[in-house]
């Protein structure tokens, strides 16, 4: 649940913190106090997108943070997927700065959006006008009846084979594609192939060629340098071996007087015999095996052939190498396209039976829970004083399998007693849409999948009689979730466990919002505020008071009536 909610620097915010419990909470306060810049503070927790003239002025960043306790095993689970550490409680903040840049922490790790969306849907549902609206809306009305039906992990299964199915036949289709283009570019493939292997390609090859070039380039400048290098070491009177090898002699002939000379003599014969290695090496550098002007031709042919083939096929060998592989392969599937499609077709004919015998798992439950559905939603508008509307799930086989599942589905209400069922868009309205879906969240309550959900202004368009319907029905709601309620009745806000003041007034010259926890007489004030208007009588603080007593004598009835149940079941 929604232990903790901090907001900073969000339009006239300057710094606010509400502290949150189990069961029904409501937030009431005048027009234009800052109850939406709350709701859309959630809203940016929860990853949507917010504009930056949100963030409060002469200030570069907002900042919402939020602490969820006692939070799922599925939100441990998908925490722990990530590598965050997750004891059972989430520190979700979000900061939002002027030049557009966004970040997202979670447990302190920074995190993607993607992930911060994924997990909030875990956590917490925002219900307002937007959400209405969007209940007109198939594929909202599809997910609705698949968190009834608790399809989810068969849904999952039907989606990854479908998406598989999707892609075998695509392949399918491109191996279908236009035989003229499909010889064109066997030809054209045969071609590149057949020219690449006849240069005979090595890697490395052009680097050692080019490396061989600019020594032959240079042979007559080696040969003068090594004639020379040569002569010093070895080929001449007064080279290194030959002065070596005389002091070598000199010293051999002190032996029988000075043995030590004879040791020295021995080290000098060894330098001698590896200076004449290094001068025969030395030698070798300017010998070729061929003239060097025909070597010098043969390589610039060479080198000609690769730069031909890489304007062509790639920046180096390894490129162009790399270049036949793939062509290769292309030029054996349009060969191969027989067997290629035989195993193909056998591939799509087995996903698409599995396919099948999943979306008719869906089917059935989708089936079961529309029943179900249809019942609860009608007994509880009758509660909200829409006794004659009914409400239909209309379910047809579609032609094709579709991204969730093979059934086409409707919300469809009958307004009035022998009308027929019609389409939401068509028939209801503002009122009408808010205690559908507030039916609906009331029948999915316990399988929503989220501890907190939060209702923003359920109560718009909607009589005293009602809303207090609608509150007792919100009430319901938050035995099995935290509710929160953003509202503008006091009926609704007399039944509430804890609730908040949204106010704002003038500090120093700047428009200030605040939160605050109302109790005792503040809570008694503020319900007679909403029930009078600007100047608020004795009469309307009883009236107050009276509710409120009545919303803990509601309570107090529950529990009589849960202990009861309970005896009775024992």
């Amino acid at each position: 649940m929604l232990q903790s909610l901090h907001i900073e620097n969000a339009a006239v915010i300057q710094s606010a913190d509400m502290d949150l419990e189990k069961g029904f909470m409501v937030l009431s306060g005048e027009t234009g106090a800052g109850k939406s810049i709350i709701v859309d503070s959630i809203h940016l927790l929860s990853g949507s997108r917010l504009s930056r003239d949100m963030i409060r002025t002469g200030e570069d960043r907002m900042l919402v943070s939020a602490i969820f306790a006692d939070c799922r095993e599925e939100v441990v689970a998908l925490l722990d997927s990530y590598g965050i550490l997750c004891d059972g409680s989430v520190m979700l903040v979000r900061t939002l700065s002027r030049d557009g840049k966004s970040t997202v922490k979670i447990n302190g790790r920074t995190v993607t959006q993607s992930l911060q969306r994924e997990l909030c849907k875990l956590l917490i549902n925002i219900h307002g006008q937007h959400d209405n609206q969007r209940l007109m809306q198939r594929a909202a009305q599809i997910e609705i009846l698949d968190a009834y039906a608790e399809n989810r992990e068969t849904l999952a299964a039907y989606s990854k084979v479908y998406r598989e199915l999707l892609d075998l036949r695509a392949r399918l289709a491109e191996l279908d594609g236009n035989t003229a283009e499909k010889l064109r570019m066997r030809d054209m493939l045969k071609y590149q192939i057949e020219e690449i292997a006849a240069a005979r390609l090595k890697e490395g090859e052009e680097e050692a060629l080019e490396a061989e070039s600019k020594r032959l380039s240079a042979m007559e400048r080696i040969h003068a340098q090594t004639h020379l290098a040569y002569r010093a070491l070895h080929g001449s009177e007064k080279s290194a071996t030959v002065l070596l090898e005389r002091a070598a002699s000199a010293l051999s002939k002190l032996a029988d007087v000075l043995p030590e000379a004879a040791d020295e003599a021995k080290r000098l014969e060894e330098f001698r015999y590896e200076i004449e290695d290094i001068a025969e090496t030395v030698q070798g550098y300017s010998d070729t095996d061929e003239d060097p002007t025909a070597r010098l031709n043969k390589i610039e042919g060479r080198l000609n052939t690769i730069a031909k083939l890489r304007r062509k096929y790639g920046a180096d060998v390894a490129s162009i190498l790399a270049f036949r592989e793939k062509a290769q392969a292309e030029l054996d599937t349009i060969e191969n396209a027989d067997g290629i499609r035989e195993d193909l077709e056998r591939d799509i004919d087995c996903l698409e039976k599995r396919a099948h015998e999943l979306a008719s798992e869906i089917r059935a439950r989708r089936k079961m829970a529309s029943d179900k559905i249809e019942r609860a939603v009608c007994e509880t508008l009758a509660f909200l004083d829409m006794p004659k509307v009914r409400f239909h799930i209309v379910m047809t086989e579609a032609e094709a399998l579709r991204q969730d599942g093979g059934d086409v589905v409707e919300f469809l209400i009958s307004a009035n007693a022998g009308e027929a069922p019609q389409p939401l868009e068509k028939i209801a309205s503002g009122g009408e849409l808010s205690r559908i879906m507030l039916a609906l969240k009331s029948v999915l309550s316990d399988k929503d999948g989220v501890d907190t959900v939060i209702f923003d202004e359920v109560d718009a368009g909607i009589s005293g009689k009602t809303s207090r319907k609608v509150g007792i029905k919100l009430k319901e709601i938050a035995k099995q979730m935290q509710v929160v309620c953003v509202t503008h009745s006091a009926q609704i806000a007399s039944l509430a466990d804890k609730h908040f003041l949204i106010s704002k007034k003038d500090e120093e010259g700047r428009t200030q919002t605040g939160i605050t926890e109302l109790d005792g007489e503040g809570r008694v004030a503020e319900i007679a505020r909403i029930l009078g208007g600007i100047d608020v009588t004795e009469a309307q603080r009883a009236v107050a008071r009276e509710m409120i007593e009545e919303g803990k004598q509601y309570d107090e009835n529950q529990c009589h009536a849960t202990s009861g149940r309970g005896e009775d079941r024992i």
